[in-house]
């Protein structure tokens, strides 16, 4: 039997043993209902969204700490922390005022210090962050209430930087905490969100718990992704960690767990068949599959072992060991850009369209120097999507006759191994695989992975002249038309210079039993306006 059988039969009997600490004393109907159980996409095994950049880090940040300005479901930046701002006609001085009345988990007020000490921290990590860096003047606190950033040169996206809902976001926390080093994790989470983080009950592997924030002051509009009013309407959520599938399976269909964020796609017909559970694709702008290379050192610092990997790789091979055989749930991508978006691209992507040359490859490989030294892939065993396409690349580099030294871990180890730049046989690594929410990925603003700037560039750090270039162009487009040239040729930069391999593009599901309600689509699981009924 094969892995999808054998998992089909575990979960259609929905009677496993469970792990993670449910078998605890049954509470009351009534406390029942006001806790949600959460099983995330991985475990949280740190909790710093400026030092890291992982999804399930941000999702469970965005319900401790709040922004200044949130994306809404049309993608365009909305107040949130902030009551207004003002702009000089030259661009260059923002002045922003603060809502009154927001308060930090320990009762103290957020002061625009605050905020100046978390964008000075943001800004050191984050590809926007850093482009707004190298333009500040200064970056001060007028009163309690008033900040003031004044740049060299204006930056008309300021308010979408503020706003993304992308890692590392512009979470605002006490000053004290947000003076740690950037580099460095924090290890106190008092946050300004409205849910606080119960550090005391924090199990990395297995639990972490959020309580209602009895103080937080939500806005009065209707709340749309990270924007609006974000009211909390459980006293409790608890993530609990199943990197089983077939567990997390079995606990939704008996009811021991009330939401399931990624279920797989091979147990989805078994959900399905449930008459109190309710499936639906978690986000309609899907996903982009990555195979992040180590751009410092061999055998990918050169450039041709690189396009070797492209030009063997199948995308197919990818997308169906993540999703199946449901061909509705994926597409290749012959580039970087989430499909059916306005600046959508396939502009310099023939190296993977059409029959896979591994023949080539191997010569390409060779021509790189390669000598069968040992090639360290990270590879995360608790997170399916990642596993997935872990098996499919270390049969590929065996196929090209590289050395595989295949580290099977769990993601948060990815997590804080990734941000090495030592080399492979000291603790470093040579590539790793994520995957890239198409939120992030409709336009460079949020798009964290495509950069190529080199040390300032994310994980893997690509060093890539040709594509910095076309990403300052599309920066300074004046229109579509412009735009989506830039885009064209930032494709084609990006592919030559091999920045990452996108593995292609593909949907996921969310599974939640039919007494919860208020569970909407996007890139992230949205828990404001979230209820459950007994």
């Amino acid at each position: 039997m094969d892995r999808r059988t054998v998992l089909k039969g575990l979960a259609g009997a929905g009677g496993l043993a469970l792990t993670g600490g449910l078998s605890a004393p049954a509470i009351a109907q009534g406390a029942a209902a006001r806790t949600l159980r959460f099983v995330p996409q991985a475990n949280l095994a740190n909790f710093d969204p400026i030092w890291g950049t992982q999804y399930v880090v941000r999702n469970a940040a965005a319900m401790v700490w709040d922004t200044l300005y949130g994306i809404d479901s049309s993608l365009q930046p909305q107040r949130q922390m902030v009551e207004s701002e003002e702009v000089t006609d030259d661009g260059t001085t923002w002045t922003f005022k603060l809502r009154p009345g927001l308060k930090f988990h320990d009762g103290e007020p957020v002061l625009s210090k605050d905020v100046v000490a978390s964008l000075a921290r943001w800004s050191a990590r984050d590809p926007m962050g850093l482009m707004i860096k190298a333009l500040q003047q200064e970056l001060t606190a007028v009163d309690d209430r008033t900040f003031k950033w004044v740049l060299k040169q204006p930056f008309p996206k300021m308010l979408y930087a503020l706003a993304k809902n992308n890692s590392p976001c512009g979470f605002i926390m006490p000053e004290r905490i947000a003076q740690t080093d950037p580099f460095k994790q924090i290890t106190d989470y008092i946050g300004s969100g409205p849910m606080k983080f119960a550090k005391g009950e924090w199990v990395p592997g297995a639990k972490a718990v959020f309580e209602k924030f009895a103080d937080y002051a939500p806005r009065q509009e209707k709340a749309s992704w990270l924007a609006g009013g974000k009211q909390m309407l459980v006293d409790r959520i608890e993530w609990i960690v199943m990197p089983d599938p077939a567990t997390a399976a079995a606990a939704l269909q008996n009811g021991e767990v009330d939401w399931w964020e990624s279920p797989i796609a091979d147990l989805v017909p078994v959900l399905k068949k449930n008459k109190n559970i309710s499936v639906d694709i978690g986000d309609p702008l899907g996903n982009v599959g990555s195979f992040r290379m180590n751009h410092l050192f061999a055998p990918f610092n050169d450039v041709r072992a690189r396009r070797a990997v492209l030009m063997a790789m199948s995308q197919e091979d990818y997308m169906r060991a993540i999703v199946g055989d449901d061909t509705a749930l994926w597409r290749p991508l012959p580039g970087f850009f989430t499909p059916d978006t306005p600046l959508y691209s396939e502009v310099g992507g023939e190296i993977l369209k059409g029959k896979r040359d591994l023949d080539a490859a191997k010569k390409l490989l060779a021509e790189s120097g390669y000598s069968g030294q040992p090639v360290t892939c990270l590879v995360a065993q608790d997170q399916p999507i990642t596993k997935a396409q872990g098996d499919v690349t270390a049969d590929l580099l065996k196929k090209l006759g590289m050395n595989v030294d295949f580290v099977a871990t769990d993601w948060g180890t990815v997590g804080s191994r990734r941000a090495q730049k030592t080399p492979p046989g000291q603790g470093g690594w040579n590539m790793f695989h994520t995957w890239h929410a198409g939120a992030d990925c409709i336009n460079p603003a949020p798009y964290t992975a495509i950069r190529a700037n080199g040390d300032k560039a994310w994980f893997g750090w690509p060093n890539s002249p040709g594509t910095e270039k076309e990403v300052a162009a599309w920066f300074e487009a004046k229109n579509l038309d412009e735009e989506k040239a830039a885009i064209g040729r930032l494709n084609k930069a990006a592919l030559d210079d091999v920045v990452y391999a996108p593995t292609g593009f593909f949907l996921s599901y969310t599974a939640w039993r039919k007494n919860v309600s208020g569970i909407t689509k996007g890139p992230l699981p949205f828990f404001w306006g979230v209820s459950k009924s007994a």
